[in-house]
């Protein structure tokens, strides 16, 4: 088992990397925007969908992976998950909760001590990080009408 300063860490960790708050202020005007919601879901289907996203692997296109190539997609469902609760006058709450749950799910609970931890978290922060400038480079390169 490890501990929960592990585990607070973390957290905080991918709190201070994305700068949670200025997120979260950003994200509430943009929430509370139909046409902002409307433009967001559409730029980030059609990133995905066309496979602009220069990333190994995509849980979007690939249905019939097994079970070991989905764990290296972790952060692919995450963003599908997130994406799926993207609709006008969300809270932001429910987008973190959907965060904190994946990571529970795929962290946290799968982890059977300190060290597995460590690189469990180390893993999809590293690749969360990689697919979210992935998708910003996409949304650049095509003129993402919801970029910036």
């Amino acid at each position: 088992s490890f501990s929960l300063t592990e585990v607070t860490v973390f957290i905080k960790r991918l709190r201070r990397k994305t700068d949670l708050s200025n997120m979260a202020k950003t994200m509430r005007t943009v929430l509370n925007s139909n046409s902002k919601v409307t433009v967001l879901r559409s730029d980030l289907h059609a990133v995905i969908d066309q496979g602009f996203l220069d990333v190994p692997g995509n849980l979007f296109q690939n249905k019939s992976k097994n079970p070991e190539e989905l764990q290296n997609d972790i952060e692919l469902k995450c963003l599908n998950d997130l994406m799926s609760l993207l609709v006008p006058s969300t809270d932001i709450r429910v987008l973190l909760n959907c965060v904190y749950s994946n990571l529970q799910a795929f962290v946290i609970q799968p982890s059977r001590s300190q060290e597995e931890f460590r690189k469990l978290a180390s893993d999809f922060q590293l690749r969360w990080n990689f697919l979210l400038s992935a998708v910003s480079k996409a949304m650049t390169l095509n003129y993402a009408d919801s970029f910036g």
